[in-house]
């Protein structure tokens, strides 16, 4: 399995910001009302969580990278924060509402998660979760795969993702006693900040898990061959526009 990657925050913040502001209308979908309960699962740099705090819910926050977490507690000191892995939840019924944006999608056991994420919420409480769906960054896999096999790296090519379809999540939310009540596939269509820049900035964010093996100057090339290969799908009136398709689910525990 490839290596988990070390996550840059500043990068994350300044040129990656749609991530959590995209991530508002699922704070509207989640709804945290005053004195709830709420358990963030891979919260970043916790700008959803702290909107989810002014509701005067009280949240628990959990990331895997001591990176993020470390600057989510200096901007947000009155939030807890806990470098927690989504495959290693421990909470038992202690929470209303179990909230997750823009995460998933990066670990391919999700079984382990939704275990966690089940028995952390009491019966009737609910899972309101976005994450990258079937087809999502089609494109941009196109390219990778095409740029590993010009460049003659070894294979397999890498894929560091998990983009599950409707049918195939929701069937292990109702496993593990989830009983789902919206589930929708959505395009969105993504501008990258930087023009010229935008891609790169986003491999170097979100690419490590492709590249992180790979000697620096192969990197490199890397990066340039899929810009070049992506550029005819992705580049449009000088921004790169990232090929995001979001699998979005509510579901309450039984």
């Amino acid at each position: 399995m490839p290596h988990d990657p070390k996550w840059n925050p500043d990068l994350y913040d300044q040129k990656h910001s749609f991530v959590w502001k995209l991530g508002a209308a699922l704070v509207e979908l989640l709804a945290p009302k005053p004195g709830e309960r709420i358990l963030d699962v891979g919260c970043g740099t916790g700008h959803l969580t702290a909107q989810i705090a002014a509701s005067g819910a009280k949240v628990t926050a959990v990331d895997s990278s001591p990176e993020m977490i470390a600057q989510a507690r200096s901007a947000h000191p009155a939030i807890r924060f806990e470098v927690v892995d989504a495959r290693h939840l421990k909470f038992a019924g202690e929470f209303d509402a179990v909230f997750s944006n823009a995460t998933l999608h990066w670990i391919h056991e999700p079984e382990r998660v939704i275990l966690g994420i089940a028995n952390a919420l009491h019966r009737g409480g609910r899972f309101v979760a976005e994450f990258g769906g079937k087809g999502n960054t089609a494109a941009l896999i196109s390219a990778l795969r095409r740029a590993w096999k010009n460049l003659q790296f070894p294979e397999p090519v890498p894929h560091p993702w998990y983009y599950p379809t409707i049918s195939e999540y929701t069937s292990l939310l109702e496993k593990h006693h989830l009983e789902v009540t919206y589930a929708t596939l959505l395009d969105r269509p993504t501008p990258l900040e930087d023009g010229e820049r935008g891609l790169r900035n986003w491999l170097d964010m979100f690419g490590e898990r492709m590249t992180g093996e790979l000697p620096g100057d192969a990197r490199a090339k890397l990066q340039q061959e899929i810009e070049a290969l992506a550029r005819p799908d992705l580049f449009h009136d000088g921004h790169w526009v990232i090929d995001y398709r979001r699998l979005r689910v509510v579901a309450h525990r039984l």
